[in-house]
């Protein structure tokens, strides 16, 4: 029965320290301008942009969602818009 016990013991213990294995700190990164190097100021995180698409304007129309950009050392958001769809449509070639 001891040895059963001892048996589960370790397999939790494994099991858990596997788990825990995935844990990884890593340092905020900036995205979408200059680099800036880690600790010279604030980082501000861009929270996800909540955009209401319209009532499509036409038979077929293809709605093309907004996006952040970035000009003069600001990121702006571009709104999304309906449009024509590609001749021959979507794929590469």
């Amino acid at each position: 029965m001891k040895s059963r016990f001892r048996l589960f013991s370790l397999a939790l213990a494994s099991l858990a320290s596997l788990a825990l294995s995935g844990c990884v700190v890593v340092p905020p990164r900036h995205y979408g301008g200059p680099p800036q190097a880690y600790g010279s100021g604030p980082v501000v995180v861009q929270q996800p942009y909540a955009e209401v698409v319209p009532a499509m304007p036409f038979a077929g129309a293809v709605w093309i969602a907004g996006s952040w950009s970035w000009s003069g050392g600001r990121r702006y958001w571009v709104p999304g818009r309906w449009d024509h769809p590609r001749h021959g449509g979507w794929h590469r070639h």
